[in-house]
């Protein structure tokens, strides 16, 4: 079964998906990659508000290539997640509810998930230019000397992800593989 979602990712909304669900997300999605993070991060430390609101937001790790005439945007394919880690659990404890990427997490990031209720969801890597078709609008919002990895407030529709670890921690990675090894 595919669950179709309406963003912003609510607490409500969070706690109903579970470890394995596929899901179609549609609303406003943000993007940063390890630069993004990294400004973001130094930013707040100095009292310097981030360039979107965190509350219930979905952040996409991704660096789009750049859109061709009449695209709104180039390969979208999402990014190792784990390079963000040393920078997610601060923004999953300012609202940041939902993180879009590839590959496992630290256990670091799982318990921020678990804390604040959030989930990670998984994108399929290598399928860049598929993922962009359900891309509608990109704007650039932040950060645009960072080229591909500035800050883009994306709308997508029916963006086909699958939930990889869910509000309660579990993870599709670990037990996905147990479960599947015996």
């Amino acid at each position: 079964m595919i669950r179709s979602i309406r963003l912003p990712l609510t607490e409500a909304l969070s706690q109903s998906l579970h470890m394995g669900d596929n899901v179609l997300l549609s609303g406003i999605v943000y993007t940063a990659r390890d630069a993004a993070h990294e400004r973001m991060t130094e930013q707040l430390a100095r009292g310097i508000p981030i360039p979107f609101d965190t509350k219930d937001a979905v952040i996409y790790y991704v660096g789009p290539s750049p859109a061709r005439p009449g695209q709104v945007i180039g390969s979208a394919g999402p990014t190792t997640a784990g390079r963000m880690d040393k920078w997610a659990p601060q923004l999953i404890g300012l609202g940041a509810r939902g993180m879009i990427g590839k590959g496992k997490r630290s256990p670091e990031v799982i318990e921020a998930i678990r804390r604040y209720h959030g989930v990670y969801f998984g994108a399929i890597g290598g399928a860049g230019a598929l993922l962009a078709r359900h891309i509608v609008k990109s704007e650039l919002i932040a950060y645009e000397d960072l080229g591909p990895e500035a800050i883009r407030r994306l709308t997508v529709k029916d963006f086909p992800v699958t939930v990889i670890i869910d509000c309660e921690g579990n993870d599709l990675y670990e037990l996905g593989r147990r479960s599947y090894l015996g």
